[in-house]
């Protein structure tokens, strides 16, 4: 489908949500309109849980990364760092301060020519929850940081001091039992100190235009390629381990299906087990992930190939 009229579709849905959503009393609320803030950039500086904190117990960080501005009564920007340019986005606007720009339903809270704060609502399916909504995000223009603020978008982006406190907690529990990992802010780092073996970390790569947005699988879900070369024989295996704060390397589980092959579910694990305590402890510096400048216990994913022959 052409992507113009995709998202031309996904206008006229949403509309139709938001009036079907309100009842007959509804029909007479005047659609938001940014007509007063049109052509002000703002950068946002902040995105919360209701609980104030921008960190999940798992590890996840809600990160402050919008640079918006509007353009038009159906039109905004949205900058990309990859691209270092703003890119047009359709604007739809709803009842009660409701629109939608890049596939994100908010609800405008505050609105002046120095911020912007509004909830990101919650969806499931083709229903968007007008009531419910766990994370508010606070933009500032680039005049009222500058000269105003006399500060920088930098600063006012850094975790809070319960941001800091929560983390703590979680690193002194992971510390303590590696089972209780989460996901460091820093991945953790691989580097070889043998030139047979080479390691690529997988990099996710953010597109505004296809709809990729978040990278934070590179945090998340951290996953290596790892090359040996003059292997004992050629092999191929994919497995999860935890990397304690000490660098210390901890075998979780294989990262394929056996379909209830027992026998060889328990030769995978004893073999990638083995390369593990020896190509990858022996031949790799392991550095520690870490949170907030906290080193801490965190999950990896590995693709370990054997090669027999030399380079």
């Amino acid at each position: 489908m052409n992507k113009h009229l995709t998202l031309k579709l996904i206008i006229v849905l949403f509309i139709s949500v938001i009036l079907a959503g309100c009842g007959p009393k509804e029909k007479d609320k005047t659609k938001i309109s940014f007509k007063s803030v049109e052509g002000i950039t703002f950068i946002e500086v902040s995105r919360k849980q209701n609980n104030g904190l921008t960190f999940n117990e798992y590890g996840f960080r809600l990160v402050p990364d919008w640079k918006l501005r509007f353009v038009s009564a159906d039109s905004a920007a949205l900058y990309s760092p990859v691209k270092n340019k703003f890119f047009n986005f359709p604007l739809a606007l709803g009842t009660d301060s409701v629109f939608n720009i890049a596939h994100a339903f908010l609800k405008m809270k505050v609105m002046s020519k120095d911020s912007l704060v509004f909830s990101l609502l919650e969806t499931e399916g083709d229903s968007v929850d007008l009531k419910k909504s766990r994370v508010t995000m606070k933009l500032y223009s680039e005049n009222f940081i500058k000269n105003k603020l006399h500060t920088d978008a930098s600063v006012l982006q850094r975790p809070s001091k319960q941001d800091t406190a929560f983390v703590r907690g979680m690193v002194n529990k992971a510390n303590t039992d590696f089972k209780k990992a989460f996901a460091a802010w820093q991945p953790v780092q691989l580097i070889s100190k043998n030139p047979n073996v080479a390691v690529d970390k997988v990099k996710a790569k953010p597109s505004l235009l296809d709809n990729k947005y978040s990278t934070d699988d590179d945090y998340l879900n951290p996953v290596y390629n790892i090359v040996i070369h003059k292997a004992y024989q050629d092999f191929y295996y994919p497995f999860e381990a935890t990397i304690d704060s000490a660098g210390t390397w901890h075998y979780n589980k294989p990262l394929i299906a056996f379909l209830g092959d027992d026998a060889a579910e328990k030769n995978f694990i004893k073999v990638s087990t083995a390369i593990m305590n020896t190509y990858l402890k022996l031949f790799l510096t392991t550095v520690p992930g870490q949170t907030l400048g906290m080193k801490h216990a965190s999950i990896i994913s590995v693709n370990v190939k054997g090669i027999k022959a030399a380079k």
